[in-house]
């Protein structure tokens, strides 16, 4: 034994066995990364175009929309398959492919996202995503709804009294001036958060700052690497991770200081404690919804301004719109506008703004670029319709959302914002299924849609009940051209790459208020 030892102390020894171990690790690595799933015969055929080793089509997420396009028209279904690293993606098109990717049960849109997704938590199992779908029915039902209202109308207040109070863009000058997606984020996040969380946080400026924070960066930090090497330890995905326990140790703080001081407090977040539900979940789950709100609704809260700002029309319709809902609804002459506001009932914010919904519905439209995903989680093939295609057993499928939002086959001249087309002139195809798939469509529709509607309108109508508002410069110079188109390649609405601006003015003052 002791020669044994001896021996195989020997540094020759030593070096061989060491590399050894490297030349089988290094192989098994080798070849967990390169093996790719066999495509079988009859799924879609593969575009190779672009298809570089280890990493696949690098294309998908750097021209996403471009790469779609071009690969859907070099096969007759539209159908096409290809891989990200080892993961095998089919992407559909065509009547039979969206029906495919909207209707089938067997597609799973928890696994697709939680795997394709990058900079965005997604819940990373069917349980959770279960879960997390139980908690925010129950928070947005009507009666969850109308105890956080009265907030709700509060913090908007605030926030547009802080307008009126801050100082204009030049001495001498009426007009001040904000940045609108700056200014919807911090309040569509408080809104949201009031919806979803703490009041510990809602009501705390320095803690909704620094959550709000942290919060963007989880979409913010898109760590596409990790969708090749799952395992791989990536700076921005760090940072996520540091991000979390951060707001792990804020909730938890929250918890064990209100069964500390036996404090209940009437907020959705004391549901989810006497719900039982653990310090863990309560986070992923506060994390889900809020960076939810924050990709979506805050984007559309600021686009609808500035959308009317570019077309007289339907500025006046909603300017028409806000104040035909205040006379009706106003009970004394002394009641400003936001008085009249801060008395609507939940109901009559739901159903009084038709325009505004419209409006929210087209920005939708136009602001969705990028795809859907979905995983097959069976053991079986998935037919693809009547194509004679398949997707196979845990391959993923993605959907490029333009091929409907934008299809001249369904939507007339569909690069214009123009809200009306909801109801003047609806031509049969947008009365087909899957015809808008603004808020979802079939087995999956928006779990926070209701959310969304009642946070954009709500502020919109404050900000369209007291200003006057006009594109500009930061300076507050009135600017007549919008701003650039979006880029279609993206994976995501995100703000336009410029900073855009609006010039605000009391109606007071300029004598165009409500009467």
């Amino acid at each position: 034994m002791s020669d044994l030892i001896t021996g195989l102390a020997r540094p020759q020894i030593v070096g061989t066995i060491i590399c050894s171990v490297l030349v089988a690790i290094g192989s098994a690595l080798f070849h967990q990364v390169l093996t790719r799933t066999p495509l079988p015969s009859n799924a879609p055929k593969q575009w190779t175009k672009n298809d570089w080793p280890i990493v696949g089509a690098w294309r998908f997420y750097k021209r996403r929309r471009d790469m779609y396009l071009e690969a859907q028209r070099s096969t007759k279904t539209g159908n096409f398959s290809f891989y990200v690293g080892k993961k095998l993606i089919v992407g559909l098109s065509g009547s039979e492919g969206k029906k495919t990717f909207f209707d089938n049960r067997e597609l799973s849109i928890s696994q697709g996202n939680a795997d394709l997704l990058t900079g965005v938590p997604a819940p990373e199992s069917t349980e959770f995503y279960q879960l997390f779908t139980k908690i925010l029915t129950t928070l947005l039902k009507t009666t969850n709804l109308v105890g956080v209202l009265d907030h709700f109308k509060a913090d908007s207040r605030r926030a547009f009294d802080g307008l009126i109070a801050a100082p204009s863009a030049r001495p001498g000058h009426e007009w001040g001036v904000m940045n609108p997606f700056d200014f919807m984020q911090r309040l569509i996040y408080q809104l949201t958060v009031r919806a979803t969380g703490a009041r510990e946080v809602a009501e705390d400026p320095k803690l909704l700052e620094s959550t709000l924070r942290m919060i963007s960066e989880f979409e913010g930090r898109a760590s596409h690497a990790r969708i090749y090497f799952p395992w791989l330890p990536t700076i921005n995905y760090m940072i996520q991770m540091l991000n979390g326990i951060k707001m792990y140790m804020i909730f938890d703080k929250i918890i064990k200081d209100r069964k500390k001081t036996g404090k209940t407090v009437d907020d959705p977040f004391q549901r989810l404690m006497d719900d039982g539900l653990s310090v863990q979940d309560t986070v992923s789950f506060e994390i889900a919804a809020l960076v939810a709100g924050l990709i979506n609704s805050t984007i559309h809260a600021a686009y609808l301004p500035i959308y009317w700002a570019t077309n007289s029309k339907c500025k006046a319709r909603i300017k028409e719109e806000v104040d035909s809902v205040i006379a009706e609804f106003r009970k004394s002459e002394d009641q400003s506008p936001a008085d009249v506001l801060d008395t609507l009932s939940l109901d009559q914010w739901e159903t009084e703004f038709k325009f505004m919904d419209l409006s929210l519905r087209e920005s939708i439209r136009l602001g969705q670029p990028g795809t859907a995903f979905r995983k097959n989680i069976t053991n079986k093939n998935i037919p693809i319709g009547n194509t004679g295609e398949v997707i196979p057993p845990d391959a993923y499928v993605a959907y490029l959302v333009d091929n409907t939002g934008l299809s001249e086959d369904i939507y007339l001249d569909p690069l214009t914002f123009n809200p009306r087309r909801f109801e003047e002139n609806v031509t049969e195809e947008m009365k087909q299924p899957h015809s808008y798939l603004g808020w979802g469509s079939g087995r999956h529709i928006c779990l926070g849609m209701r959310l969304a509607k009642l946070e954009v309108t709500m502020v919109n109508a404050y900000l369209v009940s007291q200003f006057d508002f006009e594109l500009s410069d930061e300076h507050g110079n009135s600017r007549s051209e919008p701003p650039a188109p979006i880029n279609r390649n993206l994976h995501q609405f995100n703000r336009p790459t410029e900073p855009v601006y609006l010039r605000y003015r009391s109606r007071e003052s300029s004598g165009s208020s409500v009467q």
